[in-house]
């Protein structure tokens, strides 16, 4: 019998071996139980030394599993340390029977749930694919190629445990655009009518400037043609770039008018190829890696949003971003940590007039048709520097071995040396920014880009700024372009910018692993995130009225919870206009450098 080719339908499941299935099942599990215990959610029974149980809301199924218990709460659980039980019978881990099995203690309505058992088996089904195609031990990633390394990432998000929906995507779309498949992806180019399309460009150059920059001239030539060609005049268009997913699922139906009256004109492809970063809408030119990331509207659902962008947003970004960079660049302390932005350089919104008019804006029919471009690092990199997403500290490989700590071992100094170099270059202008400028990011991993020199952490560059980026004072002097970035925040909610985004979301990971892993006690770890602390404020005695009413060193926080957020809507997790009114809190969390202040200050 002649063999048949294998067909798309078939290779968008070839990874969904049993033993993969098996194992990214088991994963998920091991970080439900545990990020669900972080937040409250659930209250596992401890039985004895580090054993622990829970017990379904029907009471007919126990999960035992061994825990090793940090800081923050944190709950270290590795996923051959559970057994499921029913009638004293093993049951196979399964993250979807979780759910089922907790749903009245994790509050689910039938909407929610119907949506996140998606969005979990959409998660599994990436996480079986990263361990089907994982060819990067934890030791390889010390040496690797930035864009080698973004591929390689498995874990998303640490914290959110549905963090790979993307609903939306069928499998084929799967293997051309999530940026584990790292398929080259080609970018469809569209012509805007002025009269619908806003473009904004930073100071340092003009949209015909930044075009040039972004597109042969064989290319503008075409798509000039293309116009002229229908009898259209070039000069009446602005050109925009179209992620190839939004323009067959979304604009080809929902643009249809503008389409069909001119005011939308498709004009192909242009030649660079493109690869997916870890927030999926953002693409690194590969061809020409000097040229600019573009972001682009993506209407799929992940993480609790519709991945669009909003072009009333997009007037204002090169503005913002310009206003920051001058800020970091005549900042002493600032330049000194060698600390630095990517500008989002220039950026285009398409307002379609019968969503404009009959929707509000922050509807997501207003943000299927923004674009915006954001400088690369690659020209940034000195003789013998490397880049590398932080996320990728927190990375482990198949056989459990983390980034952070192949890193470490590579630099050959000891753990203490290498911490004090990341905290010094990460932490040091993170705090700058928040009590000198009353300035807060979102500094997860995945917005941090490490510029690695010898194995060690040389300096951080922020990215993700104009959509993120906030001023903490309503009453702050800004350029009028810039003005909306100037927020109300409360007294008690201003820390968890640092209490929650840095120490919850980044240290309470890094700890165990250099305790499990380097040998490097917890408590070491803590002494060391005090230590640059103090280090920061003994060097700004100007701020110490801020120090003191904003307090680091306070003895507890106010736990925020992002799984109870998603778990609360997973269709618009918060309300772009009022963020903070949305945030989901539950009790406090110890603080695990308040012990630490006398020590920290006289050192």
């Amino acid at each position: 019998m002649t063999a048949q080719p294998t067909t798309a339908d078939e290779r968008c499941i070839r990874h969904l071996a049993p033993h993969h299935w098996r194992a990214a099942d088991a994963a998920l599990v091991a970080k439900m139980l545990s990020e669900f215990s972080h937040e409250g959610l659930l209250d596992p029974e401890h039985e004895h030394r580090l054993r622990y149980r829970l017990v379904s809301d029907d009471g007919q199924t126990v999960y035992r599993f061994a825990a090793r218990r940090f800081a923050l709460y944190h709950w270290h659980i590795e996923p051959d340390d559970i057994e499921r039980l029913c009638d004293g019978a093993h049951l196979p881990l399964d993250a979807a029977a979780l759910l089922i099995d907790f749903r009245e203690r994790l509050g689910m309505s039938d909407a929610v749930l119907s949506l996140y058992l998606e969005e979990i088996a959409s998660t599994r089904y990436s996480a079986a694919f990263k361990r089907a195609t994982a060819r990067m031990s934890a030791a390889d990633f010390v040496n690797a190629d930035f864009q080698a390394v973004e591929a390689a990432m498995t874990e998303g998000h640490p914290a959110f445990v549905a963090n790979n929906g993307r609903i939306g995507f069928s499998g084929t779309d799967f293997a051309a655009y999530a940026p584990e498949a790292a398929a080259p992806i080609r970018l469809v180019w569209v012509a805007g009518h002025r009269s619908r399309l806003s473009f904004a460009v930073a100071d340092d150059r003009t949209v015909a400037d930044h075009l040039a920059g972004e597109l042969d001239q064989c290319t503008r030539a075409r798509f000039d043609e293309t116009l002229t060609a229908r009898g259209l005049s070039p000069a009446d268009y602005h050109y925009m770039p179209v992620h190839p997913w939004q323009w067959q699922h979304k604009l080809v139906f929902a643009f249809a008018d503008e389409i069909a009256s001119g005011h939308l004109v498709h004009l192909g492809f242009a030649p660079n190829a493109y690869q997916a970063q870890q927030s999926v809408r953002t693409l690194f030119n590969h061809d020409v890696p000097s040229r600019c990331y573009v972001k682009m509207s993506l209407s799929i659902l992940n993480m609790g949003f519709s991945r669009g962008l909003s072009p009333y947003y997009m007037g204002g970004t090169p503005a913002i971003c310009d206003w920051l960079a001058d800020l970091v660049a005549n900042d002493t302390y600032l330049q000194d940590k060698g600390f630095s932005i990517l500008r989002e350089v220039a950026a285009v919104g398409y307002r379609h007039p019968r969503f404009d008019a009959g929707l509000p804006p922050g509807d997501g029919a207003n943000k299927m048709l923004s674009a915006l471009w954001r400088e690369s690092p690659v020209t940034r990199l000195g003789q013998g520097e490397s880049l590398m997403t932080m996320a990728a500290l927190l990375h482990r490989d198949t056989e459990g071995r983390a980034v952070i700590a192949a890193l470490i071992e590579a630099a050959g100094e000891g753990v203490q040396p290498w911490l004090d170099a990341w905290l010094d270059a990460y932490l040091g202008p993170i705090l700058h920014c928040f009590y000198a400028h009353d300035l807060v990011f979102m500094p997860h991993g995945e917005n941090l880009i490490l510029v690695m020199r010898d194995h060690k952490v040389d300096r951080v560059i922020m990215k993700d700024i104009a959509e993120e980026i906030a001023v903490m004072n309503p009453e702050a002097d800004l350029p009028e372009r810039v003005s909306r970035i100037a927020v109300p925040v409360p007294d008690e909610v201003r820390t968890l910018s640092i209490f929650t985004d840095l120490f919850d979301l980044i240290f309470r990971y890094v700890a165990p692993i250099l305790e499990l892993q380097c040998d490097f006690p917890e408590h070491r770890f803590w002494q060391r995130v005090a230590q640059a602390i103090a280090r920061y404020q003994q060097a700004h005695p100007e701020l110490a009225e801020k120090f003191a009413a904003y307090d680091l060193f306070a003895p507890r926080f106010t736990r925020s919870c992002l799984n109870r957020l998603q778990l609360a809507n997973n269709r618009q997790m918060l309300d772009l206009a009022d963020p903070t009114a949305s945030l989901q809190f539950h009790g406090h969390l110890d603080n695990p450098v308040a012990a630490l202040t006398q020590r920290a200050v006289s050192a």
